[in-house]
Parts: C-alpha cells; sequence; structure tokens
C-alpha cells in the first residue's frame, strides 16, 4: 500500500497504509509477513486457499510485490524492518501532527454552529503554511483542489469551491464550511387543513387555527418584529394552495413593520445575513406573493388586524 500510494502521489495518510483498525473491522495479521504466516500454517497443517490472481502482475500491488519488493529486497535485505521502522516514525509524526491541528482549529474556528463552521482567514493566512493547514482541517470533508480551497484565502466574497458533500465560501472576513444544500428551487405545496409539512431536511412546518380574540392581544413585539419561529396570519386572505420555494433575485415583499416594498436581496443585506443564510432562506408564499420569509420576517400584507375574523398560527421547527 506504501509503495501504490507513493506512485501515485500521496499525503501523510496515504504513506502510512492500511490502519489496523477501521471502525469494527480490525485485520489482526496485518503485522505478520507472508512468509510467517505460511510458515505457522504450514506447521500446524493448516490449509488455506490461494487467489489465483495473486500470480497475476497485470495488477499494480502484485507487480510491485512480485517485481519491485525482491529488487528492493536484494539491494538491501534489511527493507522490511527499516520498512516496519519507517511507518512507525510517520505514525509518530501523525500523532504529533494530530495534537497540533487540534489546537490550530480551536484558534482558527471562531463560529461553530449545527449548519456552518466559520474559519478566521486572518488567523489561518497568519499560520506558516496555510495551505497544508487547510489540508488538514478539511481534508475529512471531501476536498481535492487544495490550490483552489489556499486560493480562497485572497479571493473575494462568493467564491468558493465544492466537494461532493461540503461547499466552502469565502465571505468577507472568513471562510464559511457548510454542507451542500438541498435544491431549494422545488416548490412544495401546501393544501387547506394540511397541519404539518416536512420540508425536506430543513424542519417542518406546523398549521394550526387560533382564537382570533385570542391571537390579536397577544402578537409579542419578538413576533412584530421576526423574533420568532412563529407567526400569525389572517387566515382569509391566504390563496390555496399555498407554496414554500427559495428565494430567486428579484423577488420582493412587505416586511412587516415597515413602509412599502422591500427586494429580499435589501432585506438580507439589512439582515446582515452570511451568504449561505441568504442562499437556505425559504419563503411561505400565496398566490406569487410572499406571506413569511420563514424564519424571519412576515408580510406586512397579512398580518392579523382588528377585522381579522380567523386566524392562523404557523410555526417553523425541526
Amino acid at each position: 500500500t506504501f509503495l501504490i500510494n507513493l506512485s501515485r502521489g500521496t499525503g501523510l495518510d496515504g504513506l502510512i497504509g492500511i490502519p489496523l483498525k477501521i471502525k469494527k473491522i480490525v485485520r489482526p495479521l496485518l503485522f505478520f509477513s507472508r512468509a510467517t504466516i505460511e510458515k505457522y500454517a504450514k506447521d500446524h497443517k493448516l490449509k488455506w486457499r490461494e487467489d489465483t490472481s495473486n500470480e497475476s502482475d497485470k495488477y499494480l500491488r502484485n507487480a510491485l510485490r512480485i517485481r519491485v519488493v525482491p529488487e528492493l529486497k536484494e539491494l538491501n535485505p534489511q527493507l522490511l524492518p527499516n520498512f516496519e521502522n519507517t511507518i512507525a516514525n510517520l505514525k509518530d509524526a501523525k500523532s504529533i501532527i494530530k495534537d497540533r491541528i487540534k489546537k490550530v482549529r480551536k484558534k482558527v474556528i471562531i463560529k461553530k454552529a449545527k449548519s456552518e463552521i466559520h474559519y478566521s482567514v486572518k488567523k489561518l493566512k497568519k499560520l506558516s503554511n496555510p495551505k497544508a493547514y487547510l489540508y488538514h482541517l478539511l481534508n475529512e470533508y471531501g476536498f481535492t483542489e487544495w490550490n483552489d480551497v489556499n486560493d480562497l484565502l485572497d479571493a473575494q466574497s462568493g467564491k468558493k469551491v465544492l466537494s461532493p458533500t461540503h461547499r466552502l465560501v469565502k465571505h468577507r472576513k472568513v471562510l464559511i464550511l457548510s454542507k451542500v444544500s438541498i435544491n431549494t428551487s422545488t416548490l412544495i405545496p401546501i393544501s387547506h387543513g394540511q397541519e404539518k409539512v416536512k420540508i425536506d431536511a430543513k424542519g417542518v412546518l406546523l398549521f394550526d387555527e387560533a382564537d382570533a380574540l385570542f391571537s390579536k392581544t397577544n402578537i409579542t413585539v419578538k413576533e412584530k418584529n421576526g423574533q420568532t419561529n412563529f407567526i400569525h396570519v389572517d387566515k382569509d386572505l391566504l390563496k390555496f394552495p399555498l407554496t414554500v420555494r427559495g428565494w430567486q433575485e428579484g423577488d420582493y415583499f412587505y416586511p412587516l413593520g415597515m413602509k412599502g416594498r422591500k427586494k429580499l436581496s435589501k432585506f438580507f443585506k439589512d439582515e446582515k445575513l452570511s451568504l449561505l443564510d441568504k442562499e437556505n432562506s425559504l419563503l411561505l408564499c400565496s398566490d406569487n406573493n410572499i406571506v413569511w420569509v420563514i424564519d424571519q420576517r412576515l408580510d406586512d400584507r397579512y398580518k392579523v388586524t382588528d377585522k381579522t375574523e380567523n386566524v392562523l398560527k404557523i410555526t417553523f421547527g425541526e
């Protein structure tokens, strides 16, 4: 494994070779050479089955074992013991690096939420070798284009690098790591009478008819300012089916508590939302009009007033 990875180009993990244990898989014979195992089997009269493909050198692993390793042994009879010592030294080095990365991670991460991690660009650039540190900080997330990852440190806001599962975005003075989002362009319909609607992995919307008189007198300041995960709306103003969708350029609404309409892009900027927060924002709509920028602000046109007869409470939860 060492020679294969070395020929292909690798890092420290590749040079260490196959680990003794991965989760529930243990390789108890990893420390023993083929000759040692064969001798033990013969001494104890044990039969084994030989894989015929082991004799073919058309596979790289076999070619190295059949042609390259014997030559190396002839040049240096102590090849295998020296090789084992080298692997042990590499494992020691990995342990030291792991301890160092643990300390650096605490230093450069300035925010860690459920859905994203923020890395300080300033602190990363102060490290002796930012590219090497970025590799050890982020390689578990599937990134492979390390030059592109390193270039994000000096890139403009909005630049990003993708892996199969994650994205890394430059946003002002931070790099933001998050999982690749679901496709928010899909419309999720909500029929009249539905009490619970799942919005993929983002959460659920709960619908509950409320007493009109009670709701009018108990709408809090926080709700009016969009600081709660629920809203009360005038149900009679809604046109079903409602829809949930992601926001698009050009979208606008009438924010509760403000005069006139406002573009969502401007609203997000005023609310100081990060690029990822904007990207993940969802809208509850009625007949193409925005009713609620979910978990952020109600549209003033659908608020409960003294003339409201039927109130609907809508809650967003996980």
